[in-house]
């Protein structure tokens, strides 16, 4: 790898703007970490505690899917229907 090719590596792909930062992490990302199908119950005991942002600022993961009637995720698509359907879908509060 050349050092032209080793320092367009280290460039973010995009770049980031100034400006607040912004609470809590993506579902999709949270999403990533855990294996389908899953349980509610174990899939709150590895990740409940993750902070999620939403259009009304970070929440955490426990408290958004604590009255959740869903025993088992099928899919990560399932998932982050019934967490998009429980907190909204759209622009995410900055702090």
């Amino acid at each position: 790898m050349s050092d032209t090719d080793e320092a367009e590596a280290e460039e973010p792909a995009v770049e980031l703007g100034e400006g607040p930062d912004v609470a809590g992490e993506p579902i999709a990302r949270v999403a990533s970490r855990l294996t389908w199908p899953a349980t509610c119950s174990h899939l709150l005991a590895q990740e409940g505690d993750a902070t999620i942002r939403t259009p009304d600022g970070p929440q955490n993961l426990d408290d958004v899917l604590a009255d959740s009637e869903v025993p088992l995720f099928e899919s990560r698509s399932e998932f982050v229907t019934e967490v998009e359907e429980r907190v909204g879908r759209g622009p995410v509060a900055t702090e």
